[in-house]
C-alpha cells in the first residue's frame, strides 16, 4: 500500500480556529477582529481582463485539445523566456503545457520512469510535493543541503532526478548563475536530470544595479550562462498562478531538453493529461501581456513593504526572502510556538516544519492577503 506523509495543513486547524476568534476593542474597524490568513500562497487579486477575455473567446471547446499544446502557445513560451528570463534559445519542441505545476512536480519521477532503487533529491527545506512525487513513483526521496553531502557518487546513491527551487518556497532564496552552473556541470557528469521549479521568478525583490543588463526576473536553469548553450538534461517548471492570478485556471508549463520533454509528452498522451483548450488560450494571452504582471508585482511589493517591518518589530528575524510571495521568519524558537503567538493576534501563518525538519524554527507568512487584511496584520503586530 502506498504510504504518503500526513497532509500537513490538517495540523493547523486548532491555530486557525484560535486566530479566527480574535477581537481587540482597542483596534478600530475590521482590523480589530477576525482572521488574517497568511498561511497559504493563494492569490486573492482578480484575474486580469486580458486573460478572462481570452478564456471566454475560447469557451466553444467541443474538441479534444492537443496534449503538446498548440504551436503558437509553445512559441509564446519560447518568446517569454527570451524577453523575461534572458533565455533566447528555448526550442518550442521542448515546451509542454501542464495542468498547473503541482501535478507535474508530483508526477515527474513516475513519468520519467523512475521507481524502486532510484533516488530523487530536493532541498532540505522545500515544498512537500517533491518528496511526495518520489514516493508516488516508488523511488527514494532524499532531502539534502548540498551535493557535497552525497559523498563519493555511486550508482545506488546518485540521484536520477535532482529538484531545484529558485526562488525557493518557503525560503524565498534565489540561486545565482555560478551556483546553478556548478549544479548543471555536476549533474551532466553523473547523468542526472535537473528540474528547476521557478514559479516565483517574476517576483524578485532584490535591488537592480545601475546599468544592469540582467533580465527582470531571477536566473533560470536554462540561462545560457548556466547551460553553456545546451539544455540537455534540464527542465524548467513554471506556473502562471502567482504572476497572473491564475491558480484556478491551472495554467503552467515545463520547458527545456526536447528529448526529455518528448518522453513526458508520450506518457501524458497515454494518460490523457491535457490542458483544456480555453486554458491554453488564457495562458497564451497572459504570456503576451507584461503590463498585468508588473501591476501585480507592485501590489505584492506594497504588501511586503508594509508587512516585513511589522514582522521584525514583532521580534522575528526574516531570513532570505529575496523573491517570491513569502517572508521566512524566525524567533529562534520552535515554529509552532511562534504560530500560537501569531494566532493570539488573529494571524495564521504556516509552520516551518511543513517544509521539512530543518525548517522547524521558522514560520512562513504569505503576501497573498488583501490590502485590508495585510493592514490589519500590521496593526496587530505593532
Amino acid at each position: 500500500m502506498l504510504r504518503l506523509p500526513d497532509f500537513p495543513w490538517d495540523s493547523l486547524a486548532p491555530a486557525k480556529e484560535r486566530a479566527s476568534t480574535f477581537s481587540d476593542p482597542d483596534i478600530d474597524g475590521p482590523a480589530g477582529s477576525g482572521l488574517v490568513d497568511l498561511s497559504v500562497g493563494t492569490p486573492v487579486d482578480p484575474t486580469p481582463d486580458v486573460v478572462r477575455d481570452a478564456l471566454s473567446r475560447a469557451s466553444d471547446a467541443h474538441g479534444y485539445p492537443l496534449t503538446w499544446g498548440t504551436p503558437d502557445l509553445r512559441e509564446a513560451v519560447s518568446a517569454w523566456f527570451a524577453t523575461r528570463r534572458g533565455v533566447p534559445d528555448v526550442d518550442p519542441a521542448g515546451v509542454l503545457p501542464t495542468i498547473g505545476s503541482k501535478e507535474l512536480v508530483a508526477w515527474l519521477p513516475l513519468l520519467l520512469g523512475l521507481g524502486a532503487g532510484d533516488v530523487v533529491a530536493f532541498p532540505r527545506v522545500a515544498y512537500p510535493t517533491y518528496d511526495v512525487g518520489a514516493r508516488l513513483a516508488g523511488a527514494t526521496p532524499l532531502a539534502l543541503d548540498a551535493l557535497t553531502s552525497l559523498g563519493p557518487p555511486t550508482k545506488a546513491t546518485t540521484p536520477k532526478l535532482l529538484w531545484l527551487n529558485t526562488p525557493g518556497n518557503p525560503t524565498g532564496k534565489v540561486l545565482g548563475v555560478e551556483h546553478l552552473a556548478k549544479v548543471v556541470a555536476w549533474a551532466r557528469e553523473h547523468g542526472v536530470v535537473v528540474a528547476s521549479d521557478e514559479c516565483y521568478a517574476e517576483l524578485d525583490w532584490r535591488a537592480r544595479e545601475a546599468g544592469s543588463t540582467d533580465p527582470p526576473t531571477t536566473t533560470s536553469i536554462l540561462d545560457p550562462r548556466v547551460t553553456g548553450g545546451s539544455h540537455d538534461g534540464l527542465l524548467c517548471v513554471y506556473s502562471l498562478s502567482k504572476q497572473s492570478n491564475l491558480a484556478g485556471y491551472r495554467g503552467a508549463f515545463v520547458a527545456g531538453d526536447p528529448v526529455v520533454v518528448g518522453r513526458l509528452l508520450e506518457a501524458r498522451k497515454h494518460a490523457g493529461m491535457m490542458v483544456p483548450w480555453p486554458v491554453q488560450r488564457a495562458v497564451l494571452a497572459a504570456l503576451s501581456d507584461v503590463r498585468h504582471v508588473e501591476e501585480q508585482k507592485a501590489r505584492y511589493a506594497a504588501r511586503r513593504a508594509a508587512l516585513l517591518p511589522a514582522v521584525e518589530r514583532f521580534g522575528l528575524r526574516v531570513d532570505d526572502s529575496e523573491a517570491g510571495l513569502y517572508l521566512w521568519a524566525t524567533a529562534g524558537e520552535d515554529g509552532r510556538v511562534t504560530i500560537e503567538r501569531l494566532a493570539d493576534r488573529g494571524i495564521l501563518a504556516a509552520p516551518g516544519d511543513f517544509y521539512g525538519p530543518a525548517g522547524r524554527e521558522h514560520v512562513r507568512l504569505a503576501l497573498t492577503a488583501t490590502d485590508e487584511r495585510v493592514a490589519a496584520a500590521v496593526r496587530r503586530l505593532a
